[in-house]
């Protein structure tokens, strides 16, 4: 007989959520935040920062993480309670947003490999910065599928390496963060 019990831990999805995070630019805050997903378990997939208004020392982070619905507002009322955080926006729920990466990948070929890279790199919009008779170095701007799917291609031609920025986001429309 087939039972009709379901686990409501195995009913919730998870979720990808986009935090843009506006803070002071002092020692030890990058630290701060990531103790905190650090020390509650979570996992931060993308970070970027970088200082925004020189005048003022005020930074802004873009955090990139997953977790159920529950634990995503959970982590985002803990980031507002940080002392240096002036305001966090969860710009995957705020209406719509702009994401991009921007990754150098290095690919090594000779002859027809080295060809299909350059075609291939074409085809993706990624532009060549560095050549060698023997590599390739690729810078690449989109959204991160994108750069997944470029990168996955190159790994089939000879992929060397690879270096991403993480995802720098930003809502759409006349309003500020």
């Amino acid at each position: 007989m087939k039972s009709h019990y379901q686990d409501p831990a195995a009913a919730q999805s998870i979720e990808r959520r986009t935090y843009a995070i506006i803070v002071d630019n002092e020692p030890g805050v990058l630290a701060r935040i990531a103790g905190m997903f650090s020390g509650r378990g979570y996992n931060i997939e993308s970070l970027t920062v970088t200082e925004t208004e020189h005048d003022k020392h005020i930074s802004r982070l873009t955090i990139i993480t997953k977790g159920t619905a529950a634990v995503l507002d959970q982590i985002k009322a803990q980031l507002e309670r940080l002392v240096p955080v002036h305001r966090v926006m969860d710009l995957s729920t705020s209406g719509p947003s702009i994401e991009r990466e921007l990754a150098l990948i290095k690919v090594r070929g000779k002859g027809e490999h080295r060809m299909e890279a350059l075609r291939l790199a074409t085809a993706f919009g990624a532009k060549p910065v560095d050549a060698t008779l023997e590599s390739f170095v690729f810078e690449i701007t989109g959204a991160s599928e994108d750069v997944e799917r470029f990168i996955s291609l190159m790994t089939a031609i000879g992929l060397v390496e690879v270096s991403r920025t993480g995802v720098a986001a930003i809502s759409r429309g006349a309003e500020g963060l």
